[in-house]
Order: C-alpha cells, then structure tokens, then sequence
C-alpha cells in the first residue's frame, strides 16, 4: 500500500472516529455504571461525581496545551501518546481496589484523553481543508458520539450485568490498541508550518485558571460558594484569566490569542459549547439516578430506556454536518436550542409522579437527543474554522475546553440539586441551557456576527468565516 493510500482522508476520519468512539463510550458506559460502583466501593454521591470530575479537571486544564504542543511538534506524535496514556489509564481502572486508586486512575486516563479529542479534530481539519467537506467530517465525526451514546448504555448494562462494573474499563484496551495500530498505518504526520515558540508563562496561566475554576464548580454545591476553599479557587481562576490576557497580548506568537474572542461565532460556539454539554452532563448523570435508584431500573432496562436519545444522537449529526456545509450553523443550532429545552422541559412532569409515563420518558429523550445531535457540528465547525491552519490544535483545544467545563458544571448543579431533593430543578437548568443555545444561535450567525470576526492572519478584522 503506497503512502498516499494509506493518508487518504476517508481513512484519516475512520482513525479519528474510532478514537473519539473509544472517549465517548468510556463517558456513556461509566454513567449506566455509577450504581454498581456505588455498592461495591461503598461511596456517597460526591464520590460518584468524583469519578467523573477528577477526569473532566485534569482534561479541561491540559487540552490547550495538548492542542498546542500538537502543532509545534506533530499531531500524529501527540496522538499516538495519548492513546497510549488512555488504554494504560483504562486498564488500572479496570484493577481498582478503591474509589481513592479508581479516581486517580480515572486522572491518568484524562492525562491521555486531552491528547485525542483536540489532536484528533486538528488532524481532521488538516486532511479536510475544504470548508464544505470539513463540515460533512465533523457531521460523521459526531455521528460516532451518537453510537457511543447508542451502544454504551445498552452494552454497559449488559457488561456491568453479567460481568461487573470493572468490565467496562476492559473493553478500552482492545479498542485502544487497535487504534494504535491504525494510527500508525493510516495518519499522515502534520504540524504547523512555522513552528510557534513554547508559552510556559501562558500554559501556567491557563492551567491555573481552568483547573481552580472546574473544581470550584465542582466543589461549591457541597461546601458553599462562600467557603474559603471556594472564594480562593474563584479568586485565582479569575486572577490568572486576567493576567493571561494582557500577557498573550503583548506575544508575537501567543498560545490563545485574546483578539479571536471578539469573534462573535468563535465567542457564541465556545459559549454553546458550555451550555450543551452543561445539559448532556446533567441530564445522563440525573437520568442514570433516575432510572435505576428512583424507578429501581437495571443497568439494562436503563440503557434501553435511553436508546431514544442515543438513536437520534446518532443519526442527527451528519445531517448537521452537511446542513452546515451548505447552508451554514442556523438551523443546526436552533434545532439544536428547541430539543435541548424541550426535552429538558418535557421531563419535568415525565419523572415528578411516581406512576411515570413511559411515553412522556421517551419522547423527552428523544427531544433531548434531537437537539443534542445537532449542536456539536457547527460549534466544532466555526471554532476550527475560526483559526489559521496553523492554531488548528488550539481551536480544537479551545472548543474541548468548553465542553469539559459545560460536563463539570451540569454534573455539579445536578448533583447538587438532586442531593438537596429538588430534582425538577436539574430539569428546568437544563431546560434553560437549551434556550440559551437558542438565542446565541440567532444572534451569532447573522450578518452583524459575520462582520465581527478578525482574520489574525493579516490582523484586521474582515470576514474571515465564508458566508455558506
């Protein structure tokens, strides 16, 4: 097979789709999960949330600096790493003897994950440099989301059922190591042509800022947003964002250039971003206690009672990915707002009673699943097409970022409302984060937002985003 085979960019996206498959089928698998794991290593509520949280802190502080180091010294290389990080990370977890050595474990996966899902986004936008195709990748790149919400409840129900709970960490390896072997046969090596020098005083800054801000979020339903621990960690998420900006000014070569916020699409995707996945958070993590404490569901009868969201995140994103390419991210997006809200509406009433309807569970799942399946591909388009070829592992960084910081505070706000008894809350702040998807939606793909985006490749502001 000659090289130019083996770099094909249809082969490019199957490497890239199995690894955000092995990511996503962790998260989907972990939450029909979390009940058995409660049982056998005898944890609270907070040490369930834990086992998600210590992942998304270590993620969200480190993706900008593994989508940079990306482009400096090779997609490819970061890539493999993070792989590798991933499938050993996965396997400690699957030994764990404690919810102590499970969480850091579930650190050490995060140490690897930062490196796929940015790294795999620049490596996609560096084999598709078309805007139109690139969109249609992205549709079928989130289309993988969709299986992994599909196939990770019903086949987490099943392991955790006849297994264990341990099982679902098991099934990373083989689909690691085969994505490993791929990467190597398939992925053609990319960085930016002009290689940007190191920002360590940047990457501090960040970290610093990401990492106290994720587990303030995380950490302030149980102790208080008045707590000392709180106010500190809020005091220096909000001092290093402020020392960042002037800082990343001044560069010739900044990791995060403060110019790229005055984007209004760029601005209004890392927003959404926040909101959506501050929504998906929330609803699998107030579903999954639902369903299985609430109703006294099985691990099983709980991934078929989501299969309606799972179908619809499925099949939705490619459609989104081509209504992208050719029309542009509005309709996405306000398909995306509506069934965000509406499910998160509709399931209010479906689960206040204790004689629940089935119907009103299926169709708020599926509402949820609708709007879920059509956000990811113009976020992710407009972030990645927002920079330079050059930054395309910092854009992607930048939009994982969000995500992880949407995850950890849906989980925190619906945790907390959940322990305090006040469940529909969970549903009405979900609910909420779809019209907001809504509005920005609206305000940020006409032509006033067209016009406020800057090409920091000539650094003046011009119409940098195609009007499709």
């Amino acid at each position: 097979m000659s090289r130019s085979d083996r770099s094909r960019p249809s082969s490019v996206l199957a490497v890239c789709c199995l690894s955000v498959l092995l990511v996503s089928l962790d998260t989907t698998i972990l939450n029909v999960a979390l009940p058995s794991i409660q049982q056998d290593l005898h944890c609270s509520v907070a040490g369930l949330q834990w086992t998600l949280d210590a992942y998304t802190i270590v993620l969200a502080s480190l993706l900008i600096l593994a989508g940079s180091t990306a482009d400096r010294v090779g997609r490819r290389r970061v890539f493999h790493l993070g792989l590798v990080l991933f499938t050993a990370g996965s396997a400690l977890c699957s030994l764990a003897p404690s919810l102590s050595l499970l969480i850091v474990f579930r650190m050490a996966q995060a140490l690897g994950g930062c490196m796929l899902t940015p790294v795999a986004m620049a490596i996609l936008a560096n084999a598709f440099p078309e805007p139109r195709e690139r969109a249609r990748a992205i549709g079928v790149w989130g289309g993988v989301v969709g299986i992994s919400m599909a196939a990770g409840p019903i086949l987490g129900g099943v392991l955790v059922q006849t297994v264990g709970w341990r099982s679902v960490f098991w099934l990373n390896v083989p689909i690691g190591l085969a994505a490993l072997l791929l990467t190597t046969l398939f992925v053609p090596e990319s960085r930016a042509p002009r290689p940007r020098r190191a920002d360590p005083v940047g990457q501090l800054l960040v970290i610093a800022a990401l990492g106290s801000l994720t587990y303030a979020i995380i950490e302030a339903p149980g102790r208080g947003w008045a707590s000392p621990v709180i106010v500190a960690c809020l005091i220096t998420a909000a001092g290093a964002s402020v020392a960042l900006v002037p800082y990343e000014t001044r560069r010739d070569d900044p990791l995060i250039d403060p110019r790229l916020f005055r984007s209004a699409p760029f601005s209004g995707a890392t927003v959404m971003a926040v909101c959506a996945f501050t929504a998906l958070g929330g609803f699998l993590f107030a579903n999954t206690l639902y369903l299985q404490q609430g109703l006294g569901l099985s691990a099983l009868d709980t991934g078929v009672h989501l299969l309606p969201m799972a179908v619809l995140s499925l099949v939705c994103p490619p459609l989104a990915g081509r209504i992208v390419g050719s029309r542009g991210p509005r309709i996405p997006l306000l398909l995306a707002g509506a069934g965000i809200a509406a499910g998160g509406l509709l399931a209010v009433p479906a689960t206040r009673s204790a004689d629940r309807s089935d119907i009103l569970l299926y169709a708020a799942y599926a509402l949820f699943g609708l709007g879920f399946g059509f956000v990811n591909a113009p976020i992710t388009d407009t972030a990645v097409s927002g920079l330079p070829q050059a930054q395309a592992g910092v854009a992607a960084a930048i939009a994982a970022t969000s995500r992880q910081v949407g995850a950890a505070l849906g989980i925190a706000v619906t945790g907390a409302a959940i322990a305090a008894g006040a469940r529909p809350a969970a549903w009405w702040i979900i609910a909420g984060c779809g019209l907001a998807i809504l509005v920005l939606g609206i305000l940020t793909s006409g032509p006033w937002a067209a016009r406020t985006v800057v090409n920091l490749e000539s650094r003046s502001p011009e119409r940098a985003f195609a009007t499709r």
